[in-house]
């Protein structure tokens, strides 16, 4: 079918919030391009929301899969378990930069069931019901979740209300005006004015935040918040879903600050498009609730499972580390060019290959209209890319980590050309 005839079954049949309002449909993906409908070739630099850290199809994950698809396609873990669930959770334990030395892990199927599960644990590990995030935060679409998000339109509006004892701090970020000490501060005047420290379970954040915009908290900070919750006997979640699993230039982001959370959640590159999401943390708190008490009927499918062996295997084979080191660094470098070429063009910023850059009006605001235009401008010329931010003016960069220099190169070259038309 093509991509015209796709669009009028989408228009017809699938529900407006849930459809992307893209014309073109994916046929056939390979590593960092992928080809529509109608044969036109796209670089991918959205890699599924950063779900392809090991790009499209990357042949050891889909030999994995192809492999437990001949034995095990699913029983239910709650029913009869298999080996891929409990390999995977051995190397997650071992990788996880978490509190041990005793630790264990569940799995579910997306970022936010595994918050929810994050959320649960950390309540009946501490008999604790309050949990406290940040502005910007992006936790995900479940009631829950949506509660613990901290940005209103599109995820919100429509939904209310939200679960109670969930509250907001501002996030670290000099650039809004909120310095760290302001942060730590709101937080310490969130105990004394709606939850008491003594009631509450965790404070959960992002070491480097998604949606709210690529903004990182720095390894002082991290350490500051982990002093904060040891002084009230408060749990510290690490949300590590976009940020997990060598984007970073480190397995996880958090590793960057020396520090180790309570618990972690990890999600999108974990099984490289393969729906899986785990929750790690140390074994009494994992062991807090009951027996049966956490999972679900698909959770820790057997070939996401085994297709997040895989990867956990190439990126140790494939030096997939120092690959998101060296791509950080280039586009660390790429950012000050355009920054010194482009007015629009302001505060780039990355770690490892995490990077994202800010568009800004000529009064040095957030230029949402320019940053919508340049999005559009890129997929006309054949490039995939997706904004984001608390102001919704950064541009993110989720290319897989395995994409060749010379589609690296193109796509770059891409929004070059893309800001030289806007300018």
């Amino acid at each position: 079918m093509t991509n015209q005839e796709l669009n009028e079954l989408k228009n017809r049949f699938v529900a407006n919030g849930a459809a992307t309002p893209t014309t073109q449909f994916a046929e056939y993906a390979e590593n960092a391009e992928l080809w529509d409908a109608d044969g036109n070739r796209w670089i991918d630099f959205a890699g599924g929301i950063g779900v392809l850290n090991l790009g499209h199809r990357h042949p050891k994950i889909v030999a994995a899969v192809e492999a437990q698809l001949k034995k095990v396609m699913h029983t239910s873990a709650a029913v009869i378990s298999y080996a891929p669930y409990v390999q995977l959770c051995q190397k997650l334990c071992e990788l996880s930069p978490v509190r041990g030395p005793e630790r264990k892990a569940m799995l579910v199927n997306t970022g936010a069931e595994a918050l929810e599960n994050a959320v649960k644990i950390a309540r009946a590990a501490t008999g604790r019901t309050g949990i406290i995030t940040f502005d910007g935060a992006f936790h995900g679409r479940t009631m829950m979740t949506l509660a613990m998000t901290g940005k209103v339109l599109p995820y919100k509006n429509d939904f209310g209300p939200m679960p109670g004892d969930v509250f907001r701090a501002p996030f670290p970020n000099p650039l809004h005006g909120i310095s760290e000490e302001a942060s730590l501060n709101a937080i310490r005047t969130l105990f004394k004015t709606d939850i008491a420290p003594h009631r509450t379970a965790a404070i959960v954040i992002e070491p480097v935040q998604g949606e709210g915009g690529f903004y990182i908290a720095s390894p002082d900070y991290l350490k500051a918040l982990r002093e904060l919750c040891d002084e009230h006997g408060i749990l510290l979640i690490a949300d590590e879903v976009q940020s997990g699993f060598a984007r970073t230039g480190k397995l996880f982001a958090l590793e960057h600050s020396g520090i180790e959370a309570d618990i972690l959640t990890t999600a999108k590159s974990l099984a490289n498009g393969m729906p899986l999401s785990a929750v790690v943390g140390s074994a009494k708190v994992m062991d807090a609730s009951g027996p049966n008490s956490l999972g679900g009927t698909y959770s820790g499918n057997p070939l996401s499972c085994a297709a997040a062996l895989a990867v956990i295997e190439v990126i140790e084979e494939e030096n997939i580390l120092a690959r998101s080191e060296q791509m950080g660094k280039m586009l660390a470098e790429r950012f000050a060019v355009w920054e010194e070429r482009f007015p629009a063009v302001a505060h780039g910023r990355q770690l490892g290959a995490m990077a994202a850059f800010e568009l800004l009006n000529s009064d040095g605001k957030p230029d949402v209209q320019m940053t919508g235009a340049l999005c559009a401008k890129a997929r006309e010329k054949g490039l995939i890319l997706l904004s984001c931010g608390f102001y919704g003016n950064s541009i993110r960069i989720l290319v897989p980590l395995t994409v060749s220099s010379v589609v690296l190169e193109e796509g770059l070259s891409i929004i070059e050309a893309s800001l030289e038309a806007l300018s």
